[in-house]
């Protein structure tokens, strides 16, 4: 199997070589904000030729006939048609009208192409879909919408993870603009970490998954941010039950640079403040900040600079007079992640386009006391965190109407801090640090590599097919694997289709959990010498 999918890979652009295509690229976009659309529709109407535009709003499309007659459609927009007479490689760029209500024809159509995918189990959420999700105590929420789906289930109560055929929570695979989230809860489950305000794009695929993607076993959740307004300034806000959010883009040089910050938080402790004793401060709150830069050097160049911070904390202050001295008693439980990614996206010509990313994401949670009374303080906290480092380089290659090429690889730098304590003062002696044998980092390498093949068989037959080689490093032991994935679309009608898929994984870190809490104090381990990956 391995071997057949590798020979058929290989023989790929010798295939390209032998036809004469014409292709038509460049980049979808909305015509207000100039933001670019993720999975807009592109395709020739009768035929089965046709794509979608990828997470940067790219597209590539290449036709046999210089005579066509190309069909534009995307959820919430209007559907345009281009008729062109090509002499040769064509660029066209494309601004979609906002379409304000009526969108089932929109919808219909979009169904219908869906059935011309190879992928199965993939649903995507636009921006309207975003807004329409009902709200709970007047949050819109990602991930609760995410759980009502076919093949989801949600965790206990007061938990925002989910199981997606019968997987675990930490088999799926969450990424905010391209960089893990290890940790997607605020307000002990109750609520994900993801404002509605600062999304453009949710995609979650269930099964079947696409060679690019690995490192994790049940299904994978991408969430694009907005880039910012490019022509005009916007703000807005929103006071609710819970929390309140503020929300500002716009341009910093028109049709140049942009930029979105939008930021929350909740006022329970600020509520309660003026009921409490002056010597006692209790509180909780959670608060975000997402923040998104993008600058357009030239059609071929663009830069996205992405930025997440969120923090949940539970604090108590407290002081009170003692024998003859003042004490003061502080405790807090807090949790929290950091995002950040640096993206370059260059188009080489009309059928090569390459996207360059640096990555960095840190989840910690800690709880800790400190007392201090007659000039003496103790302390204690204990701490876990997982920190990444990552550099990945995608590119995507359509050298004819028949083929769609995607390859590239990743590197990832783990630190694992699965437990460590600090003591201070009059507890520093007692030695528990050391029963707890998890206070020595662990430091481990991951990497992988990828190539498949989106190939349209025939009118009615289509396959994705492709190869994931990953290997992990860990102290002196070494971990490798070869995973083949297939995705095969027979289409009945232009509307009906049959799909299959196959797919191998492997999950090198895992998490270790207590299904009876609904607090944040599951630690991530990694794959050791006595801990084998996940398969």
């Amino acid at each position: 199997m391995k071997k057949f999918l590798l020979s058929i890979l290989l023989s790929l652009p010798l295939l390209a070589l032998a036809q004469e295509n014409y292709t038509i690229s460049g980049y979808i976009e909305d015509s207000n904000s100039r933001e670019r659309l993720i999975g807009v529709n592109v395709y020739v109407p009768g035929t089965s030729i046709g794509t979608s535009t990828n997470t940067f709003g790219f597209y590539s499309l290449t036709v046999r006939e210089p005579k066509v007659k190309v069909m534009i459609s995307y959820v919430g927009y209007e559907t345009q048609s281009l008729e062109l007479e090509l002499e040769g490689n064509l660029s066209q760029d494309i601004s979609l009208e906002e379409l304000p209500q009526s969108l089932a024809e929109v919808t219909v159509t979009a169904e219908q192409i869906e059935a011309l995918k190879p992928q199965m189990s993939t649903i995507q959420l636009s921006t309207k879909d975003i807004k329409n999700i009902p709200a709970f105590l007047g949050e819109v929420d990602v991930i609760r919408a995410i759980q009502l789906l076919p093949g989801v289930q949600s965790g206990s109560e007061g938990t925002t993870g989910f199981y997606v055929r019968g997987g675990s929570p930490d088999q799926n695979l969450i990424l905010l603009d391209g960089v893990p989230v290890y940790n997607a809860s605020h307000l002990f489950g109750f609520f994900s970490v993801f404002n509605a305000d600062a999304i453009k794009n949710v995609q979650l695929t269930k099964g079947g998954f696409p060679s690019r993607f690995g490192g994790r076993l049940s299904s994978v959740l991408e969430i694009d941010m907005k880039e910012g307004n490019l022509r005009e300034f916007h703000g807005a806000g929103s006071l609710g039950i819970i929390s309140s959010k503020l929300t500002l883009e716009g341009p910093l040089v028109k049709d140049k640079t942009s930029f979105i910050i939008s930021g929350r938080r909740t006022y329970y402790d600020l509520l309660i403040r003026p009921f409490l004793p002056p010597d006692l401060t209790v509180g909780y709150y959670f608060g975000d900040l997402n923040l998104k830069l993008n600058h357009i050097f030239s059609r071929k160049d663009r830069l996205y600079l992405s930025y997440y911070g969120g923090n949940d904390k539970f604090y108590q202050r407290e002081s009170y007079d003692g024998y003859g001295y003042e004490e003061n008693f502080e405790s807090n439980l807090q949790w929290g992640n950091h995002t950040g990614s640096l993206r370059w996206n260059h188009l080489f010509n009309e059928k090569l386009f390459s996207n360059l990313t640096a990555t960095y994401t840190q989840y910690r949670f800690s709880v800790g006391f400190k007392e201090e009374y007659d000039n003496q303080t103790d302390g204690f906290e204990y701490f876990s965190l997982i920190r990444d480092y990552g550099l990945r380089y995608d590119l995507e290659y359509r050298p004819n109407s028949d083929h769609s090429l995607r390859f590239g690889g990743n590197y990832t730098y783990h630190t694992f801090k699965p437990g460590v304590a600090q003591f201070e003062g009059g507890f520093s002696d007692e030695g528990v640090d050391s029963l707890l044998n998890l206070s020595s980092p662990i430091y481990s390498n991951d990497a992988y590599v990828y190539v498949e093949d989106d190939w349209l068989i025939s009118p009615a037959w289509r396959a994705n097919f492709g190869l994931h080689y990953s290997g992990y490093l860990v102290h002196t032991t070494y971990y490798n694997s070869l995973q083949p994935r297939a995705s095969l679309r027979y289409l009945l009608t232009d509307e009906w289709s049959v799909k299959g898929s196959y797919a191998m994984m492997n999950q090198y870190i895992h998490l270790l959990s207590n299904s009876g809490l609904s607090l944040p104090t599951d630690l991530w381990v990694s794959s050791t010498e006595r801990i084998k990956p996940q398969r």
